[in-house]
């Protein structure tokens, strides 16, 4: 089985910039006996036919090309020839190999050091933090802080310290 996603151009649905992307509105599965092979024009040509119009390219299920398959919401890429997640946050950009990293680097610390944990840190990106202050970002409370207002710690590069 072959599978295309369709496409449309929209501006940028996380709203970070005023840019248009191609978006992925759906992800059907097509008979090989349409698709002659992967990445093959017909393919894409028996899609606009069938489902009257449109923009569609294949995706693999199999992660074979376009870096990844494609999944509703995500955005394809036509310089790089790739379908990529959304950009998670405004301060985050792609890597060499176009994943979204944040600005500082993810915690080393998760747990509390355990062989068998106790607790550990769920931790999550404040981008709102990192504007003001583009040394925090990184944010945590403990797992086992069951207070009506857990405390929050910030990263700071080498540990956790409470707000």
């Amino acid at each position: 089985m072959a599978h295309f996603a369709e496409l449309k151009t929209k501006v940028d649905p996380t709203g970070y910039t005023s840019d248009t992307h191609q978006v992925v509105e759906r992800v059907v599965v097509v008979g090989n006996d349409c698709v002659p092979s992967d990445m093959h024009q017909d393919g894409e040509t028996w899609c606009i036919n069938f489902f009257k119009g449109g923009i569609w390219k294949q995706t693999s299920y199999n992660h074979n090309f376009r870096k990844q398959y494609a999944g509703i919401g995500m955005i394809y890429d036509p310089v790089k020839d790739k379908f990529l997640t959304p950009q998670p946050h405004a301060s985050w950009s792609l890597d060499s190999n176009d994943d979204w990293q944040a600005p500082i680097t993810y915690p080393t610390v998760i747990d509390d050091g355990q062989e068998t944990p106790e607790w550990f840190y769920v931790i999550s990106w404040n981008d709102t933090k990192y504007q003001a202050d583009n040394t925090k970002g990184w944010e945590a409370t403990k797992s086992n802080d069951e207070s009506e207002t857990p405390t929050k710690y910030n990263w700071n590069g080498t540990a956790w310290v409470s707000e």
